[in-house]
């Protein structure tokens, strides 16, 4: 469900305290067979795992250097005091380059156990095996030899403009960019931001090695998918609590039989509200009635086919939403503000063409049409927290 339906709209909110029972995609799997396990962040923190919906979701992993069972927050993360490691901060950003194996971190474990579940099956029920790997999260704290693969002075900074939010009122540079612009710790940034996305890339080799030895590598789909994006500079932000295209584009990668090709790759936009659908069509039931999105089932087969699924639709906290489709970004905000973004002419979103200074690349758009059909897709449903907890607890109690 999308948060306007869940009134789900951030990690504060424990959501299986507003979600009754039944209503979740591992659930609804056991209902059709399957042995579930989950391991990691898969939520925000352990007391948003509904347990009964895993036959298995172990919390007390340790491999004697990481105390497992701290809570997912960046905030309560210790790395082991470990002499030779190089420690420093980029603005508010804590970068670590280690002086310790992969095995020290909590990844590893978790990767570790993932592997070991996946070997335990041997029989002919199926399984939906869910890893949470934590990293590229912060803090950037991840071996050194993975720093080691990205030389300070060969890192590019991402295309920018110092002027970018002149024609979004709103909006202003993030402290801590200017923090970072000051400091001239720019690059180190990302390239802290490198090293712990490919440490998170050899973790989850490990789990395809695992598979590809396994008796399963024919059988199994596997999904690929990260939560957010995050900004590096973009639009002089950083992070992910946005509505512009970095902090809303993510890793979303399907494999395995029925799925064309090693490398087929699409230009259709869609958003993960099409998981629950497209796992629904593999395993050949049809979702409840409650899910919402739509499969991407015909393009997992047609890559190159004309999508006319619904756009890209994220939101962030109440009544803010993003829609994104193959040419345009309409952003609009619950105090008013509205942007919008033409990919084909402006892949940086550098150029509101709803803002008077930009009247001159708006010639020939119908920029009111544009904007309402682009607003027909917005969430016709906006519930607060408050009435989505009175909404579902009255559908419990029926």
């Amino acid at each position: 469900m999308r948060p306007s339906t869940s009134g789900v709209y951030g990690n504060a909110t424990a959501w299986r305290d507003v979600i009754p029972p039944g209503y979740t995609l591992p659930g609804w799997l056991q209902d059709q067979g399957y042995y579930t396990y989950g391991v990691g962040k898969l939520f925000h923190t352990s007391r948003q795992i509904r347990t009964e919906d895993w036959d298995a979701y172990p919390q007390n992993l340790s491999d004697g250097s990481i105390d497992q069972t701290q809570t997912h927050s960046a905030a309560t993360i210790e790395v082991p005091t470990t002499r030779g490691t190089k420690r420093y901060k980029a603005g508010d950003l804590s970068i670590a380059e280690l002086a310790t194996g992969d095995e020290a971190q909590r990844d590893h474990a978790t990767v570790s156990a993932a592997i070991q579940a996946l070997q335990d099956q041997s029989g002919e029920q199926p399984f939906f095996i869910a890893c949470g790997i934590f990293r590229p999260h912060l803090p950037w704290h991840v071996p050194a030899k993975y720093f080691d693969l990205y030389p300070e002075d060969q890192i590019q900074l991402p295309p920018y403009r110092a002027d970018d939010l002149a024609d979004i009122p709103h909006a202003k540079p993030k402290p801590e960019h200017l923090d970072i612009l000051e400091e001239g710790s720019w690059k180190k940034a990302i390239r802290a931001y490198l090293a712990s996305v490919t440490y998170a890339d050899m973790e989850v080799g490990r789990i395809l090695d695992a598979l590809e030895s396994s008796p399963h590598a024919k059988n199994t789909i596997v999904i690929l998918m990260g939560d957010h994006g995050w900004h590096l500079g973009e639009k002089l932000q950083w992070r992910k609590a946005l509505l512009w295209e970095e902090a809303n584009r993510t890793p979303y990668i399907w494999a395995g039989p029925g799925i064309h090709g090693v490398r087929g790759r699409t230009d259709a936009v869609v958003d993960l509200m099409s998981l629950w659908p497209t796992i629904a069509d593999f395993v050949g039931a049809p979702p409840p009635t409650h899910v919402e999105g739509t499969s991407v089932m015909p393009l997992l087969e047609n890559p190159n086919m004309p999508w006319n699924g619904p756009p890209a639709l994220s939101t962030w906290h109440f009544n803010n939403h993003t829609v994104r489709t193959d040419r345009w970004r309409y952003i609009r905000w619950d105090h008013g503000g509205e942007e919008l973004y033409d990919h084909d002419a402006d892949p940086y979103e550098w150029y509101n063409l709803l803002h008077a200074s930009n009247a001159d690349r708006a010639d020939g758009l119908d920029l009111t049409a544009i904007v309402a059909e682009l607003r027909a897709h917005f969430p016709t449903t906006n519930r607060t927290p408050e009435e989505a907890k009175i909404h579902f607890a009255e559908r419990s109690i029926k």
